[in-house]
């Protein structure tokens, strides 16, 4: 295997070597808090938790007519200015910029309640909440900032919120896109359950329309789905509280799901992202059987293979790289891509010990695929023509190939059941014609010359 020493040479690991090491023996170059870390997949999204997507400081004003004071040094506030293009989140912040010092005495923490009762006096129309975010400067000082919001609280009379943007925490128990999932939704208060709701934790963007789950909830008698990014108004965003029961949809809302069920009695159950179409169908039984109910998946199952036998009959055998930064786990689609006919050469992602259900049979079907780290600065040295593709799926795939014919797959839709599948191939035929035709016009003019 390749030695991250060597200069020149791009670290990897094959999914036979992986697979070997075991979920407890990930080596060293695939943790981030072990070595020096590249971060090109951060770096695609201005390289801020909150400049692009939804790090934390966009999500936390997903709470309908939430303001945000960050509080931070212009080093850490400086990719905000990115937000205030889409949705018009730039206008609902404010800074308290720190000085060096500031961080050297903490004198910050008693400019904070001015600060925020300055800003929340400077709004048109009453906020329903200021949310407080702050850096790993506070990090590293210890500063109680729950006390802090209780005191800024008390004075502004609006209820407030802190907002970690710890970068040094993304390894620990709570890391900053856990901890905002539940800040957001910490203003909900008890009321009365409704029979016919249902709530979909864990995104702040909807899910895609036409995905199937909507129609299989309705056809069990749900009434009211609630979702935080449809909520258009405070209103609608505390009927939230009135849900019967929770879908968690993504892991990094279990924290939340923990506050509902203690907080406001509303018990939940989990459902992944999955690319097997097999696999979404067992996960839907489980869930009728959970619910005592019938669902019948079996239409939009037959629409997904549809599409995903229709793009294999033609491109059987196209070699492709996935990334993750995608509406993915990049290994369970992977596993899907092979079993459906397709080759996975290369994976660009850092493995978790719950991603090993999926290493070891990527180990079994297609053991040299490779699997590269974006963390390691080795990947400076990475060069496509050594080992290209036909097609790339994800943002961090299509960086590194971009001679091949590409797939984002990163849009804010969340894509969610068979439709995922079904969009997604229908998005990679449409690159592949694309490239085709690209390709066919480039001969053309060869041709010409």
């Amino acid at each position: 295997m390749p030695d991250i020493r060597q200069m020149g040479v791009p670290y990897f690991l094959t999914m036979e070597e992986l697979s070997a090491c075991g979920p407890k023996a990930i080596p060293a170059e695939l943790q981030t808090d072990t070595h020096l870390i590249y971060n090109s997949p951060a770096a695609l999204d201005f390289n801020s938790p909150g400049a692009q997507g939804f790090g934390v400081k966009r999500a936390g004003l997903s709470v309908p007519g939430s303001i945000m004071l960050l509080i931070a040094p212009g080093c850490c506030g400086r990719n905000t200015k990115a937000l205030q293009a889409p949705g018009g989140y730039g206008e609902r912040f404010a800074y308290l910029m720190l000085s060096e010092n500031d961080i050297v005495t903490g004198k910050h923490l008693r400019k904070i309640p001015a600060a925020a009762e300055a800003f929340v006096k400077s709004r048109e129309a009453m906020p329903t909440a200021l949310m407080i975010c702050i850096t790993c400067v506070d990090a590293l000082l210890g500063t109680d900032m729950e006390r802090v919001c209780r005191q800024v609280e008390a004075q502004i009379s609006l209820p407030v919120r802190p907002c970690y943007m710890y970068a040094l925490t993304r390894e620990s128990r709570l890391p900053p896109m856990t901890a905002i999932r539940q800040t957001v939704y910490s203003l909900l208060k008890p009321r009365k359950k409704r029979s016919s709701q249902v709530n979909l934790l864990g995104y702040f963007t909807p899910l895609a329309e036409d995905s199937e789950l909507y129609t299989l909830l309705q056809s069990i008698g749900v009434r009211h789905i609630g979702e935080l990014a449809r909520c258009r108004d405070f209103a609608a965003y505390e009927e939230l509280a009135a849900a019967n029961f929770n879908l968690v949809l993504n892991p990094e809302a279990r924290q939340a799901t923990s506050w509902f069920q203690k907080e406001l009695q509303i018990p939940a159950i989990e459902l992944k992202r999955l690319y097997e179409t097999d696999k979404i169908t067992r996960q839907y039984e489980g869930l009728a059987h959970v619910l005592g109910v019938r669902l019948d998946d079996s239409a939009y199952r037959e629409q997904a293979e549809a599409a995903r036998d229709a793009f294999v009959s033609r491109y059987r055998g196209l070699s492709v790289a996935v990334g993750s930064r995608l509406n993915a786990n990049p290994f369970e689609l992977a596993l899907a891509l092979l079993e459906a006919g397709l080759e996975v050469r290369e994976i660009f992602a850092v493995p978790s010990p719950t991603d090993f259900f999926y290493i070891r049979r990527l180990a079994s079907l297609a053991p040299r695929t490779r699997l590269y780290t974006n963390l390691s600065p080795s990947m400076l040295h990475y060069e496509e023509r050594e080992h290209p593709v036909e097609l790339a799926l994800g943002a961090d795939a299509c960086y590194y190939h971009p001679g091949a014919a590409q797939v984002p797959w990163n849009e804010e839709c969340q894509p969610f059941g068979h439709q995922s599948v079904r969009s997604l191939f229908h998005a990679m035929t449409e690159a592949m014609a694309a490239a085709e035709a690209a390709n066919a016009k480039g001969s053309r003019k060869e041709a010409a010359k």
